[in-house]
C-alpha cells in the first residue's frame, strides 16, 4: 500500500500587530484581527505554538492539532498586543527579533511608515511570557549576495547577541525577506541553528528552510480556510523534518496538544535539530 507523503507543517507568518491602516507592506493586522484569527484556529481544535514547540511535538509525533505561529522583525507592539491575544487563546509563538536594532525602527521599508522595534527589556518581556525568542539577523539584510564576513555576523553574531540577553541560545533563524540559497541554509546550519524559516524556498524547502504562510489583515475564515489547504497541495513536505505519525488532514477538527515534552534525550521538550543521519537543507 502506498504511504501519502504528510504534508508540511503550518506555519503562519505575521510581522506587526497595530491599530496603524498606513500599511503600503500590507505586514500589519490590527489586534482585533489577530483575536478573530486565533478564535477560527481554537474553534477547530487548533492550537498555535512556537516553532521550536512545534518541531518537537513532529518528534514525538504529536503534532496533530499545531500551527507554528511566527512574527518577523520583532516589532514593539508584538508584546503590547500581540502576547495579551496569544496568552488569552492559550497559544505561544515565535518573535523573529533583530538584536542589531534594538529599540530602533523598521528602516530598511523606504516606504514605512516608521515602527518601533523591540528593545532588549520587551526581548525579556517576551521570553518571560512564555514566548520563544529567535534571530531574524542582526540588521535585516539580504543574506545570499552578503560575504562571508557579513553572513557570520548576521547569523552567529545575532545568535550570540540573543543568547547573551535572554540567556538561552535561540533555536531558529528567519531569513530576511524570506531569501535563501544553499549556502545561506548551509550557513544557518553550520551557526548552531536548529532550524530556519523561509517562506517559499521550492527545492531547497529543509528543517533550515521552512515554508509559512503569510498571513494578514484581509485573511478572514473564509481566506484562512483556504490558505491551510493550498499550503498543504503546494509545498513540499521539509527535507529531514521527523514525522513519527502521520499528519492530520487539513480539514479535520483535532484536539490541539500540548506541546511540551516530558521524554529524556535530545528530541524531548525542545526541538534540538534533524535526527542523526538526516540532511536538513
Amino acid at each position: 500500500m502506498l504511504r501519502r507523503t504528510p504534508p508540511p507543517p503550518w506555519i503562519a507568518m505575521y510581522h506587526s500587530v497595530d491599530t496603524d491602516r498606513d500599511d503600503p507592506y500590507r505586514v500589519t493586522v490590527t489586534p482585533g484581527r489577530l483575536d478573530a484569527q486565533l478564535r477560527w484556529l481554537r474553534a477547530r481544535g487548533l492550537r498555535g505554538v512556537a516553532v521550536r514547540d512545534l518541531l518537537a511535538a513532529h518528534v514525538r509525533g504529536a503534532a496533530r492539532g499545531l500551527v507554528g505561529l511566527t512574527f518577523d522583525d520583532g516589532y514593539a507592539d508584538f508584546l503590547r498586543h500581540a502576547v495579551p491575544l496569544l496568552r488569552r487563546h492559550g497559544c505561544t509563538a515565535t518573535v523573529f527579533a533583530l538584536p542589531g536594532r534594538l529599540g530602533g525602527d523598521n528602516a530598511w521599508d523606504p516606504l514605512g511608515p516608521r515602527k518601533p522595534l523591540l528593545t532588549a527589556e520587551g526581548l525579556r518581556g517576551c521570553a518571560a511570557a512564555g514566548m520563544e525568542v529567535a534571530s531574524h539577523g542582526l540588521r535585516h539584510v539580504s543574506l545570499p549576495p552578503a560575504d562571508d564576513t557579513t553572513l557570520q555576523d548576521e547569523l552567529r553574531g545575532s545568535r550570540d547577541l540573543l543568547h547573551s540577553l535572554t540567556g538561552e541560545p535561540p533555536a531558529g533563524f528567519c531569513y530576511p525577506y524570506g531569501h535563501v540559497d544553499a549556502r545561506v541554509a548551509a550557513a544557518a546550519r553550520d551557526a548552531g541553528y536548529a532550524y530556519a524559516c523561509a517562506i517559499d524556498p521550492g527545492r531547497l524547502s529543509g528543517v533550515h528552510a521552512l515554508p509559512r504562510v503569510h498571513i494578514g489583515q484581509r485573511d478572514t475564515a473564509l481566506r484562512l480556510h483556504a490558505k491551510r489547504r493550498l499550503h498543504a497541495l503546494r509545498r513540499r513536505a521539509p527535507a529531514g523534518l521527523p514525522t513519527a505519525a502521520p499528519a492530520a488532514d487539513v480539514d479535520a477538527d483535532v484536539d490541539a496538544q500540548t506541546g511540551t515534552g516530558t521524554g529524556t534525550g535530545a528530541y524531548a521538550g525542545t526541538y534540538a535539530g534533524p535526527r542523526p543521519g538526516t540532511r536538513a537543507s
